[in-house]
């Protein structure tokens, strides 16, 4: 029996989110006062003597670390106020950087006819993990006049305080640059009501369970090939033997699914082609110059392919062995005593990282990216279309496949996360430049299944070149969960004289 939505506050993924922010705030008040304490008794054991050095090692951030967590408990607080007086609603949103702690987001109102500027306050980092991205929404609860709590649309995985902008001059500015970028010409989202989806979570490429092969063999053939009915059940010895109907090989491409008529009328409460495909064209900007060449993944070992090593960690290995052969040279020079306590904490603090990286990348990187590697040039590929979504809540690009022959009313089958090809600056370089088109997905083989036979670990091409995805092929397997993943993508938007408007 679903319980009705009285407050902020009775959606799961929102008290889940605030009951994890009062458990960190708690630790770090722990902590600073452990710290605090041993600072004092080291004061007393090793005063007026070299070691005394450490007194500030251990107040300094223990200090720090009870500053925050109380700071932390009493934001919680306020939220938690906030969203136990209030419910959430959906807004159109633009997001506006004004500095490294303070960034600005204009909302629109519920009925169209103003804007809200908001300042966040939260530190840059922190307001990544939901700042809006093209065409976004976000959810808000709370009033626009005194403050509120803001959150991606679910209403769970961050959650940002929020305040007016001060000084009329300031937010006439900022307004305006929000409707510059079209707030107000976007369609409204459709406003949480009732009983919410269940949370949804998408395993990352450091989260990839049980997808490492024993044998590392490269797969050639078509063989081995999932039952989906009963995923079970062991692959066949014939090819093809465990798919539902004979498949068709076109070109070298395997299509394992029947055309969808362009008429077939749309499955209920799942968003179509052509909704997505609107959202998609929404979400599109302008792309940048194309990335440099790299190695064939398909002739080369991973280690020779520039993305496949940045995906390990190689990088940090690299950083973390400079640092730890500088300070090396630094010890090997003869530094003064009074440098020598620095010397060694810098030292361990760089062995430490060093020794992490390491591990890292032998047990989780270097796994993934051979997992990686064998899916890509795995064969034969399968034909799909393709749409480019944003996440709600980092921006993270996410591709949503269809079936080759469909038409506009296609059900969606299948959403790949990716890892953004691009550098920090302008993490989408590299991406498609049309937000729809057609894919080739290699993969789908027996070991890179999931225990429970919906996931299996899937590799895109589009354009000649692999885009590397940041976690399992999810194909829709009729859960309420694939759903509410698909409506966090695109939000649904409110109907007009019974019709959608996109």
């Amino acid at each position: 029996m679903t319980r009705a939505v009285t407050s902020a506050l009775d959606v799961e993924q929102t008290a889940w989110t605030l009951e994890r922010y009062r458990r960190r705030g708690a630790l770090l008040v722990v902590a600073g006062a452990v710290a605090l304490v041993l600072a004092v008794v080291v004061e007393l054991l090793v005063a007026d003597t070299w070691a005394s050095d450490a007194t500030y090692w251990l107040f300094a951030p223990g200090f720090l670390a009870l500053c925050f967590g109380i700071g932390s408990r009493g934001n919680v607080r306020r939220m938690r106020r906030t969203l136990g007086a209030g419910t959430w609603s959906a807004h159109p949103a633009v997001a506006i950087g004004s500095s490294p702690y303070a960034t600005s987001v204009v909302l629109r109102s519920p009925d169209g006819a103003e804007a809200w500027p908001l300042t966040v306050i939260a530190t840059r980092q922190r307001y990544e993990l939901l700042r809006p991205g093209p065409d976004g929404t976000l959810w808000w609860c709370g009033d626009p006049r005194v403050g509120g709590v803001l959150a991606p649309p679910g209403g769970g995985g961050a959650l940002v305080r929020a305040k007016p902008m001060r000084g009329g001059r300031v937010r006439r500015r900022i307004v305006a640059r929000a409707e510059a970028e079209g707030l107000m010409r976007r369609a409204a989202p459709r406003q949480p009501q009732g009983p919410l989806s269940a949370p949804v979570t998408v395993d990352t490429p450091y989260g990839i369970p049980d997808l490492h092969d024993p044998y590392d063999r490269i797969y050639a053939a078509p063989y081995d090939l999932p039952d989906h009915d009963n995923p079970d059940a062991a692959p066949d010895d014939t090819p093809y033997a465990a798919m539902d109907r004979p498949p068709v090989i076109v070109d070298g491409v395997l299509m394992d699914r029947p055309p969808v008529p362009l008429d077939s009328p749309p499955p209920a409460s799942v968003p179509t082609y052509a909704v997505l495909a609107a959202h998609a064209g929404r979400q599109a900007g302008p792309q940048g110059k194309a990335l440099r060449p790299e190695a064939d993944v398909s002739e080369v070992p991973w280690w020779r392919v520039r993305s496949l090593r940045r995906i390990a960690g190689v990088p940090r290995v690299l950083v973390s062995l400079a640092f730890c052969a500088a300070l090396g040279a630094a010890a090997l020079t003869g530094p003064p005593k009074e440098d020598l306590l620095k010397l060694g904490v810098a030292g361990v603090l760089a062995l430490g990282a060093l020794v992490y990286s390491c591990h890292q990348l032998l047990t989780v990187g270097r796994p993934t990216v051979r997992t990686m590697a064998r899916a890509a040039t795995a064969y034969p590929p399968r034909l799909r279309r393709y749409v480019l979504l944003y996440a709600p809540q980092g921006g993270a690009p996410v591709l949503v496949t269809f079936p080759a022959a469909g038409g506009l009313h296609a059900r969606p089958d299948g959403v790949i996360p990716l890892i953004p090809p691009g550098p920090r600056k302008d993490p989408r370089r590299g991406l498609p430049a049309l937000p729809v088109g057609t894919i080739r997905l290699h993969g789908w083989h027996w070991p890179d299944f999931t225990p429970d036979g919906r996931k299996a670990f899937v590799v895109p091409w589009i354009g000649g070149r692999p885009l590397w995805p940041a976690g399992l092929y999810w194909e829709d397997d009729g859960r309420p969960e694939f759903t509410a993943l698909l409506e966090q993508l695109a939000p649904p938007l409110e109907t007009r004289a019974g019709t959608q408007d996109s």
